[in-house]
């Protein structure tokens, strides 16, 4: 078929494929809006692909069930206001995704954006970086600080792959010998002997 647009309409610059990659349900509630305070709210932690994504979703979740309207799932709300958490390279990752390639139900957007912040190669990066594995308790560092410093460096990466007795194994082992001491007091006996959940409570 021929086109028989001129010159100018054909230069002009296209409409279509603006489309954001999130699908919103369309929403026939009346009289709904996304009000500015919550838009802000949502804004006032913003994720920019530095921080912890997992902390950023609980952060975003725990705002964004504050706010319920009768007609409107709160699915929806969830997937329109999720953009105006992103900032910086986050933001730039999600304008770069296809149109319409986010489905709308909050799972497809929470994987999508788990596994982007997470990929494989940050992953062994911070692991790395935050040396898990290679932590040891400071001089001054008391065995709550040790304890509460070595969930922090998990928390960090939480693909860290590493199991639960990896974790603790690791953590009583950079302690230094008074508090390793004391632990096997607590266990009655060698501290490593007992079972991980047991280790858990005397911890």
């Amino acid at each position: 078929m021929a086109d028989n647009r001129t010159m100018a309409q054909m230069l002009q610059a296209p409409i279509e494929g603006y489309e954001d990659a999130i699908v919103v349900p369309p929403i026939n509630a009346n009289n709904f809006e996304l009000k500015q305070p919550l838009i802000n709210l949502v804004q006032s932690n913003k994720f920019t692909g530095r921080q912890d994504p997992h902390n950023h979703l609980r952060f975003f979740n725990k705002v964004t069930s504050t706010f319920r309207h009768p007609e409107v799932p709160n699915t929806s709300i969830k997937l329109l206001l999720f953009p105006f958490s992103l900032d910086g390279e986050a933001r730039d990752w999600l304008d770069k995704e296809p149109p319409r390639s986010i489905p709308h139900h909050g799972i497809d957007l929470v994987s999508n954006f788990i596994n982007h912040s997470f990929h494989l190669p940050k992953t062994t990066y911070l692991r790395n970086k935050n040396k898990i594995t290679t932590v040891y308790q400071e001089p001054n560092e008391t065995f709550n600080e040790a304890w509460e410093r070595f969930k922090e460096l998990l928390r960090q990466c939480p693909h860290h792959g590493f199991s639960e007795l990896h974790q603790l194994d690791t953590f009583y082992n950079s302690l230094n010998t008074n508090d390793q001491d004391a632990l096997d007091s607590a266990a009655g006996g060698n501290f490593l002997d007992k079972m991980p959940l047991m280790v858990l409570a005397i911890i």
